[in-house]
């Protein structure tokens, strides 16, 4: 069987992100996954060491490098169209599951079992990790906009970050309060 699904998966970098948005420096969501996947594998490494957690953090990373695989057949949503009502969320979500079946019915059958919980399910735990990772990874793009002088992302920062405080993690916590802070500063600030 002739399967065409990694070519599909090396297409995320096609799928620009912010759509509605002027932004300083695009982002696609090939980048987007690697920096959710490394945020992601952080989350689940601060729950293990500092709050007993028992995570598996490379199950989480690679979960995290499938999240948005989908959006290349749907492309990306932006978030206030994706969360306008009801409907709409429940249409797009009905979307992206069917889209997560199409990419799993590329998979060889011999694989299928090692890719379906990248793909369409994920257990509670990884899940909250790699959604609370996607939001950082969205606010931390909004730092970078604003330290490029680009207010346009001011709003959508703010509400990013209401939105990670209101997830009550404490991994979440942790890391803005750890590491956050060096995402404003030049790299000449970060010697």
């Amino acid at each position: 069987m002739k399967s065409h699904f990694f070519a599909y998966i090396f297409r995320m970098r096609f799928i620009q992100r912010w759509a509605l948005m002027r932004n300083t420096a695009p982002e696609n969501v090939q980048e987007h996954s690697h920096q959710v996947a490394v945020l992601a594998h952080a989350l689940a490494v601060i729950r293990n060491e500092c709050f007993g957690g028992s995570v598996d953090a490379g199950a989480v990373a690679v979960a995290a490098l499938y999240h948005d695989a989908g959006e290349i057949f749907t492309g990306d949503m932006p978030t206030p169209i994706k969360y306008m009502n009801p409907a709409i969320r429940t249409a797009y979500k009905d979307v992206e599951a069917d889209a997560a079946r199409r990419l799993l019915d590329m998979v060889p059958p011999a694989l299928q079992g090692a890719y379906a919980p990248v793909l369409e399910e994920r257990d509670s735990e990884t899940a909250a990790l790699v959604k609370a990772a996607d939001k950082l990874s969205a606010y931390i793009k909004c730092l970078e906009e604003l330290k490029a002088g680009n207010g346009e992302f001011r709003q959508a920062a703010e509400q990013t970050r209401a939105a990670l405080e209101s997830y009550g993690l404490p991994e979440v916590q942790y890391f803005m309060d750890t590491f956050l802070d060096s995402f404003s500063l030049t790299l000449d600030q970060l010697k």
